[in-house]
């Protein structure tokens, strides 16, 4: 059984990547790599491509050792992994759409984000010229007696980004859900290319707007990382005191939303009280409700004063003298209960195959969080746990969120009492050689990877991955023999993002 290293060792070292290695392999080790992904030995972590190179992030089953592998495909075409491994199905689509690298042996060849409106295929790699227009898109079928489908999107009601979702159901009994998704789709990385760093910095932020600290913050570390740069102790606390404010805000508004999808609406008017109170305070310390341009490579661009300190302590007081009435409610309403508890099951060997963060794999079982197992700081140095339950179902990512909402507190106010004086900000000098950085940071979905390559003093590549790519197709499987009504509160319990995973 080879190891991490094992499969390192077997390929050429790419001096310049940091901080974790990237080696340049050949088709038998590719194949090797998604052997061991199979077998569930390692696990993946992204799949992105060049015009005529594939990459694969992949980690140890713990985390806490990553590494880079990188095939070179000059005639476009690359052995499968989701042919062996089913979560990088989606990422080796979206290759192809955007890069014409094929998948030999992909068992699903159907474009993905490409919807057949871009008047052109293969946009970051040898573009050709095509009709725009739409396409019909075959979805998968299901057989059996007294079957229908039901198209839900992609405009919903109320303000929701647009998916697709397509049910075959019996009765009312889902027996199969498949998403169509890519209406969000921005061309993020044909953007990014070309781009400095401020400009890269500030489209980084602007993947997902609910985590736009997270992929700031990721982006900004994959960049110091390449450079080699150190950004200011104050910098790295105040970052972390952001990523914890973010997180805040939106389990508090999770747990509001998924309850008012079961109808109870006193639940939501509560916790979008508490959210908001996190959002002002947010906005008073560091001049936007959601934080935004705030990290950037090198540090971060506002300060936070005695009054911030103070305006972010009376919300956190608050929080604490209202959400533990109401985390009460939620646990002795049982016509809640009865929605919540058994619904949209997750079972912890498919959260651990689908490598999935956050919320989604700690209600089942997959207890890895990036602050812990990456250790990065100021993280190493603060105290809270990592909360993780077995039972996968909707009660499940609700307590999930419930007890990290506590810990966000916990971990505020010691970044509040220890946060230490000094520079905001380090000169980034950048060099017109070839520097490639990678980071992992812990947004409040789960992990968001950043990688980037430099050269001239500008981004020359540029990928990110969300963790909602890792956990929209577990939706799919946890809707099945599930009734359809009980769809919104499923989607909402995993609450994945549509324009993160769109790009």
């Amino acid at each position: 059984m080879p190891s991490l290293t094992d499969l390192m060792q077997q390929g050429h070292r790419v001096q310049q990547h940091r901080p974790w290695p990237r080696a340049v392999i050949d088709a038998s080790i590719w194949n090797l790599a998604a052997s061991e992904l199979a077998q569930d030995r390692l696990s993946l972590l992204g799949l992105w491509g060049e015009p005529s190179t594939v990459h694969m992030a992949i980690s140890d089953t713990h985390g806490a050792e990553i590494a880079v592998l990188s095939l070179d495909c000059p005639d476009r075409n690359y052995p499968s992994v989701g042919m062996h491994h089913p979560p990088a199905l989606r990422l080796e689509r979206t290759v192809n759409d955007l890069f014409g690298l094929s998948a030999q042996g992909l068992p699903d060849s159907r474009a993905w984000l490409d919807h057949k409106l871009w008047g052109v295929r293969y946009p970051l790699g040898d573009r050709v010229d095509a009709l725009a227009g739409p396409a019909p898109y075959r979805f998968l079928t299901a057989e059996g007696d007294g079957l229908h489908q039901i198209a839900v999107g992609p405009v919903h009601a109320g303000i929701i980004e647009p998916g697709h979702f397509r049910f075959t159901a019996s009765g009312e009994t889902v027996v199969r859900l498949e998403q169509r998704l890519g209406y969000t789709h921005k061309g993020i990385e044909g953007l990014m290319s070309g781009a400095d760093l401020e400009r890269a910095a500030r489209l980084a932020g602007r993947v997902s707007g609910d985590s736009t600290v997270a992929y700031a913050y990721a982006f900004s570390k994959a960049a110091e990382a390449a450079l080699g740069v150190m950004a200011p102790d104050r910098a790295v606390w105040l970052r972390a005191l952001m990523a914890e404010l973010e997180r805040l805000a939106n389990h508090l508004g999770d747990i509001g939303a998924i309850c008012n999808d079961a109808s109870f609406t006193l639940m939501h008017a509560h916790c979008s009280v508490l959210r908001e109170s996190v959002l002002r305070a947010s906005a008073h310390a560091f001049g936007h409700r959601l934080m935004r341009d705030v990290i950037v490579p090198g540090g971060v661009t506002r300060d936070l004063n005695d009054q911030g300190k103070e305006i972010i302590r009376a919300a956190l007081d608050n929080i604490r003298l209202r959400f533990p009435a109401l985390v009460e409610l939620y646990d002795i309403t049982a016509s809640l209960q009865d929605r919540t508890v058994d619904t949209g099951v997750l079972k912890p060997a498919l959260a651990r195959q689908y490598a999935a963060g956050g919320y989604v794999g700690r209600a089942s079982g997959r207890g890895f969080d990036a602050r812990r197992a990456l250790a990065y700081p100021p993280f190493d140095d603060l105290c809270f746990e990592v909360p993780v339950l077995n039972e996968g179902d909707v009660n499940a990512r609700v307590w999930i969120r419930v007890r990290e909402v506590e810990q966000s507190l916990s971990l505020i106010d010691q970044i509040l009492d220890r946060l230490p004086a000094g520079a905001l900000r380090t000169n980034v000098v950048q060099t017109p050689e070839a520097r490639e950085g990678m980071a992992i940071v812990e947004g409040f979905r789960g992990d968001v990877l950043a990688w980037l390559r430099l050269r001239d003093r500008r981004i020359e590549r540029c990928h990110l991955r969300d963790p909602s790519w890792f956990q929209w197709p577990l939706l799919e499987a946890v809707i099945e023999n599930n009734i359809v009504a009980d769809f919104p509160l499923c989607n909402k319990s995993f609450n994945c993002s549509y324009s993160g995973h769109d790009l």
